[in-house]
């Protein structure tokens, strides 16, 4: 049973790193199309709204994909003025509690998106600028999808937290101070 448990840790964790490094070469993309937007308006007099839309739109996945990647590396702020203190056992229990929570609230945020891109997609919802790009249920369609990833890469940190307090695996060290 922990073997799949383990198994099922290992590959959520994989498939939210693979996602992760996309949106990672995304801020490349967003830097040549901002680039490009600066160049082309200040060299060339030319630009258009659907290209400063773009920007952010490309922003917003990146920011959307990247927050479960995060978490994926440990690059999550923790305010730790008691935890840093605990015992690696309730450490451990800190963060499957910690875990669960965010599990069953991205889930939950992840649900709810989903009849607000069902409502923008019924009226082709599109850029209120002229000029704007069109398809916004596109864009809106990536809440829940990363919403579902961070759900994936919390169900894989709770697989782990679970591995953690049965002895599977190593129990978090406490910091050396």
């Amino acid at each position: 049973m922990s073997v799949m448990i383990s198994r099922i840790s290992d590959g959520a964790s994989c498939t939210v790193r693979i996602v992760g490094h996309i949106a990672a070469w995304s801020g490349l993309a967003l830097v040549l199309l901002v680039a490009f937007n600066v160049l082309a308006r200040y060299l060339f007099g030319y630009g258009t709204v659907a290209l400063q839309e773009m920007e952010w739109h490309l922003m917003a996945v990146t920011a959307l994909f990247g927050m479960s990647y995060g978490l994926n590396q440990g690059g999550e702020v923790r305010v730790d003025v008691l935890y840093s203190g605990f015992r690696p056992r309730t450490k451990a229990i800190v963060d499957l509690i910690a875990h669960i929570g965010l599990l069953a609230v991205s889930l939950i945020i992840a649900y709810l998106c989903i009849a607000y891109v069902q409502a923008s997609y019924s009226i082709n919802e599109g850029s209120p600028d002229p000029g704007g790009l069109g398809y916004r249920y596109v864009l809106k369609a990536a809440l829940p999808i990363a919403f579902a990833l961070l759900s994936i890469q919390a169900l894989a940190m709770v697989l782990h937290g679970i591995l953690q307090l049965t002895g599977q695996r190593p129990l978090p060290e406490t910091d050396p101070e």
